[in-house]
């Protein structure tokens, strides 16, 4: 790979247009090195990201509700290469539809299911028959339905965005249809397998957004929350089941599941003078996991400002690193959001590692969370993330304030980090756009290839859900590297 950048660099020297002033150490023809480093990530965009050419800036359409119900994809313009088709666009999809699991499995997946961002008299949880597009409704009654995930244990997990959100488990999604949940109960009721449907209180209560669960039942989950009057903001918290999973076949009974009981701890980073040295400040490094007592069907927001846990600006999705789990290693990245148009706060994603899944389970590591991705005027208040099998990078999806920008939210494809100095992505680049000035893309999921990507496009002009495929990712060929590791000059 060393070939490929020297031979880049001679390219550049080759390019017309490019005069022999602009070639010297200021790299002038390209404004900087940041420039500079922007045309390499472009001009190598095929080995890097599997698209044949990025997009150069943001759109700054919206189309109309005419033209979007025609044609949902012109709701979308991709990276060279890239392909959209619609997964559906049914008038009955929740109008917010959110996040998306495969279901069921990441292999060859006949369904989606799919949380609906909206309240308690609208569908909450439905399920999304990818052959042809129709959707069917597992559960109304849940207010914000945000994360949906399937658990290794072959069930479906989902929750609310709200201060006292439940964590709710549904086993046999395919053969549970219009039950209707109790938010003040906990209790489901009604249609066909209402008993397919538990509460998980063992986990506490929180706005759910971002989940990480593991093999084993231990599961890492932020509150979706902003600093307020001087408060921390949004803590990240980890459940250690009582009755971790073992592996093997899928359970049959919700009372087997691993979230059924647990102990709930919050994140605080600070290790210094014997762990008092925390608080505002100290949002990065090593950092101590502080056991929330009596956590069981508590208000865990509560528990954050008690315990004085570590805060970040609106914790949104969480993606596992699958590359790091397959050598069974805990890291998973996070987004924060921050706040775009009114304080110039354009978020953050922020890694976290937490030792091996046997020290995660025993609780024996010693957390770190570390920057990865730091928001810029273009790329702002990510919201959504997802890790691609195969490639090994990180696709981000944009949630920013639109209009108030004057541009659409885009789709950014993230490259690991390196064998550089730091610890941060080794760069990013734009292989998709909205054209709807009011939409989001969020949810985002990647097959087990990583050629597959199914994706939301969350409050667009239809008045309804589109889900689209999008599809066209160039395979890694592992050949191009100088080991299986590298990409360049190797990766961590």
């Amino acid at each position: 790979m060393r070939k490929l950048l020297l031979a880049s660099m001679v390219g550049l020297s080759l390019l017309p247009g490019v005069a022999a002033a602009d070639r010297d150490d200021d790299f002038r023809g390209f404004k900087d090195f940041g420039s500079f480093r922007d045309h390499l990530l472009k001009e190598q965009s095929r080995k890097l990201f599997g698209v044949d050419e990025p997009l150069a800036a943001s759109s700054t359409e919206s189309i109309t509700a005419a033209v979007a119900n025609a044609d949902p994809t012109r709701l979308v313009t991709l990276a060279r290469g890239l392909h959209a088709r619609v997964a559906s666009a049914a008038t009955n999809l929740g109008t917010n539809t959110d996040m998306l699991a495969l279901w069921p499995d990441d292999r060859n997946p006949t369904h989606l299911i799919a949380c609906n961002e909206q309240g308690a008299a609208n569908p909450g949880v439905q399920r999304i028959r990818l052959s042809d597009g129709l959707v069917e409704t597992i559960l109304t009654g849940t207010t914000s339905c945000d994360p949906a995930h399937r658990t290794p244990w072959g069930t479906i997990i989902v929750g609310e965005e709200v201060t006292d959100g439940h964590l709710i488990e549904i086993i046999n999604p395919l053969q549970t249809t219009n039950v209707l949940f109790n938010r003040v109960t906990g209790t489901s009721s009604g249609g066909i397998g209402a008993a397919n449907v538990v509460t998980r209180p063992a986990v506490g209560h929180l706005a759910f957004e971002g989940i990480a669960l593991y093999p084993n039942g231990v599961m890492y989950y932020g509150d979706e929350n902003r600093p307020l009057n001087g408060t921390a903001g949004g803590a990240y918290f980890k459940f250690i089941p009582t009755v971790p999973f073992l592996g093997g076949s899928p359970i049959t009974s919700l009372s087997q599941s691993p979230l059924a009981s647990g102990k709930v701890f919050g994140l605080r980073l600070g290790k210094r003078a014997n762990n008092t040295d925390f608080g505002q400040g100290s949002n990065t490094g090593l950092g101590t996991w502080i056991e929330v007592l009596n956590a069981n069907n508590a208000l865990l927001r509560t528990a954050a400002a008690n315990l004085r846990l570590t805060g970040y600006y609106r914790p949104e999705d969480i993606a596992i690193d699958l590359k790091a789990l397959a050598k069974g290693n805990v890291r998973f990245c996070g987004v924060n959001t921050g706040n775009e148009s009114e304080d110039r706060n354009w978020g953050e994603v922020v890694c976290f590692t937490d030792g091996t899944l046997d020290q995660a389970l025993a609780n024996s590591a010693i957390p770190e969370a570390q920057l990865f991705v730091v928001g810029t005027p273009e790329q702002a208040m990510m919201d959504n993330v997802a890790y691609q099998p195969g490639r090994g990078n990180w696709i981000f999806m944009e949630d920013g304030d639109g209009p108030d920008v004057g541009r659409n939210n885009d789709l950014w494809s993230c490259l690991e980090d390196g064998r550089d100095d730091d610890r941060l992505s080794d760069g990013c680049v734009r292989v998709g756009t909205l054209n709807d000035l009011n939409a989001e893309w969020t949810g985002g999921v990647f097959d087990a290839s990583g050629q597959r990507f199914f994706v939301s496009i969350q409050h667009n002009v239809t008045g309804h859900g589109v889900i689209l495929e999008i599809t066209g990712w160039q395979r890694r060929d592992h050949r191009e590297d100088d080991d299986d590791d590298d990409r360049g000059y190797g990766r961590r």
